[in-house]
């Protein structure tokens, strides 16, 4: 028996084997506390570092994650499935959102950051599954979260990308003498050098000298096995952008410029120094961005053609450089699930929380209506002409 009470069971992952692991559980309880109960029947799916997926009424508050050990005590193990009818979603014993029976899952809305999981790790189980989910498809996650891939991409679109140069951990413990005289010509100083592959500013350092070259480097080969070195761009000034739609049409928010401690903005600036309990929404920053009008509609037309040249879909926020003085502009990353899923960008534009949510929803339902009219299989009789096989049709292998 499935459960079916007239609203649309919304599954929301978050968590996940990642350094932003942390940040996705604020993501996701803002999200949680936002969804319009009179439509949606909220359904938390944590997925711990070791892979297990929880849920339990408890995770929609907060303070719960404080004390995970008691969390996880309380929370039952999940189960989900798709039985040739839909996708099901069982736990291992009585809870609050199913008691002994089941629940049909009608979509996810994942709200995970960083490797393992935004990287279209997640969106391929969903994929397989079949669940309708919200935001960027699995090429779309995979392309934004390979930060030397995502500047290829947009280089081939003829969008300003800063000139950079990638190489494996492997790479440099072979070659580090050539690839430290590569860096000193191609990019020369002050440069930036971060993972390749993580967001959240964690790993990323600049660096003004030859002398503190291979510590940087060193210390983002801790969080990802290739490493991404470019030039640091002067008299900076960090403006974002958020773009919500899909392939058809898609809109640009209002800029912002947020503001931190350094050079460049840390993770610190970003989650610790601010409040712990609203993420990115708490950061320091200017909305609208105190730019000329000009740069502005630049960085909203770049977003867009970011946003399309990726193929992305639902709300990502997009990540500029400029320089002050010059005002030249480049795209720096696209973050394809963001922190607080930008939601205080939309706000500065007019729209709550609620209702981006209710149009994230919306997209991913007409994303999965557009699939069922594709074909994935072709009448043919291959099996029926293959014959045995065995030792007989296969050289050399024996049973």
């Amino acid at each position: 028996m499935i459960i079916d009470n007239g609203l649309i069971n919304v599954a929301v992952f978050f968590g996940g084997d990642s350094v932003e692991h942390e940040v996705s559980i604020i993501s996701a309880v803002q999200a949680m506390t936002h969804l319009n109960r009179e439509k949606y029947n909220v359904i938390p799916i944590y997925l711990s570092k070791s892979g297990i997926m929880y849920t339990s009424a408890a995770m929609f508050e907060i303070n719960s994650f404080r004390k995970m050990d008691e969390l996880i005590a309380k929370s039952r193990v999940v189960q989900i499935s798709n039985n040739g009818q839909g996708v099901i979603l069982k736990t291992d014993k009585k809870n609050d959102f199913s008691g002994k029976k089941p629940i049909k899952l009608d979509v996810a809305l994942p709200i995970v950051h960083g490797t393992n999981c935004e990287d279209g790790s997640l969106q391929g189980y969903l994929e397989m599954l079949r669940l309708p989910y919200a935001g960027c498809d699995v090429l779309a996650s995979s392309v934004g979260m390979d930060k030397a891939i995502f500047k290829s991409v947009l280089r081939t679109a003829g969008i300003p990308v800063l000139d950079c140069i990638r190489f494996s951990a492997n790479d440099y413990s072979e070659f580090s003498k050539n690839i430290l005289q590569r860096i000193d010509t191609a990019i020369g100083y002050p440069l930036i050098v971060k993972p390749v592959n993580l967001g959240s500013s964690i790993g990323i350092s600049k660096v003004n000298t030859s002398e503190d070259l291979s510590t940087a480097i060193e210390n983002a080969f801790m969080y990802s096995e290739s490493v991404l070195v470019e030039r640091a761009v002067q008299n900076l000034r960090e403006i974002n952008c958020s773009v919500l739609g899909d392939e058809n049409e898609c809109k640009a928010s209002p800029c912002e410029e947020p503001f931190g401690n350094d050079e460049i903005l840390s993770y610190e600036d970003k989650y610790t120094n601010s409040s712990k309990t609203k993420g990115m929404a708490s950061l320091k920053r200017r909305i609208p961005a105190d730019i000329p009008d000009s740069v502005t509609e630049s960085i909203r037309e770049f977003a867009c053609r970011t946003f399309k040249a990726i193929g992305g879909h639902g709300v990502v926020r997009i990540d500029f450089l400029m320089d002050a003085q010059s005002k030249e502009i480049f795209v720096n990353e696209i973050n394809t699930i963001p922190g607080s899923l930008a939601f205080y960008l939309w706000e500065a534009d007019g729209m709550k929380y609620s209702e981006m949510l209710d149009k994230l929803i919306s997209l991913a339902f007409s994303r999965e209506r557009k699939r069922k009219n594709l074909r994935f299989e072709i009448d043919t009789n291959i099996l029926s002409q293959c014959g045995s096989f065995g030792a007989k049709g296969s050289k050399g292998s024996k049973m």
